[in-house]
């Protein structure tokens, strides 16, 4: 999308729009926030209640905050607070914003899938001799992670159609293209076309997402013990 090379002309993100722009807010805010919660997750459930009591604040932190109003920080408060070169580009940062907002959660929903694990296994992992990684990459976070499961399915739904809120910070995605394309004159007869095509398009990821996540629950047998 952003061009520069191999004879395309450059587009700078302030440019971006779209579905494309929904579906690259939604994919990095996915890539960054999933590795974030886990990283939160371990940290909230550490021994040194320091380091415990510390990232709980900052979950129940973020999760006491709309997601409008961490969004509107991340754009336009936070340059102020920064130096010219941390700054970065406005969109980076609200994708930034989005991440902490779904690792809050997703956190949670992973510490949730650890709390369903039996703790006699990470025992009898101990008594094996097993180190700390070891424990958590092959015992605790795989059955965790089938433990929340459907969770973290609604979890990608919701992230999903929270991306039409970037409209606030000054970004055309999908929603305000469309809202955009019929204010034109030429167009404005079709604004029940334009809202009903992109509602199916948000029907179709949506839906696609819910079979998916039922799909990986059948073959996975979540729930049957």
């Amino acid at each position: 999308m952003k061009g520069g090379f191999l004879g395309l002309s450059f587009v700078g993100e302030e440019m971006w729009g779209g579905l494309a722009l929904t579906l690259f807010i939604f994919v990095t805010t996915c890539l960054i926030g999933f590795p974030l919660a886990i990283c939160l997750a371990l940290l909230r459930r550490s021994e040194l209640p320091w380091i415990s009591r510390t990232t709980g604040l900052i979950i129940d932190g973020v999760r006491s905050l709309p997601l409008i109003s961490i969004l509107f920080t991340f754009a336009i408060v936070l340059p102020f607070a920064l130096p010219q070169w941390l700054q970065g580009d406005k969109l980076y940062r609200v994708i930034l914003g989005s991440a902490l907002f779904f690792s809050a959660y997703q956190a949670e929903i992973v510490r949730g899938g650890m709390q369903g694990v039996p703790r006699g296994q990470e025992e009898a992992a101990m008594a094996l001799g097993l180190s700390y990684w070891h424990r958590i990459s092959r015992i605790l976070l795989p059955q965790a992670m089938r433990n929340a499961l459907p969770a973290t399915i609604n979890q990608f739904v919701i992230s999903f159609k929270e991306t039409s809120l970037v409209v606030i910070v000054g970004f055309f995605e999908i929603l305000a293209s469309g809202n955009a394309a019929y204010g034109t004159g030429e167009w404005r007869f079709a604004y029940v076309e334009v809202y009903a095509f992109i509602a199916m398009i948000y029907f179709v990821f949506v839906f696609s997402l819910s079979r998916y996540g039922a799909f990986l629950e059948r073959r996975m047998s979540v729930g049957e013990r």
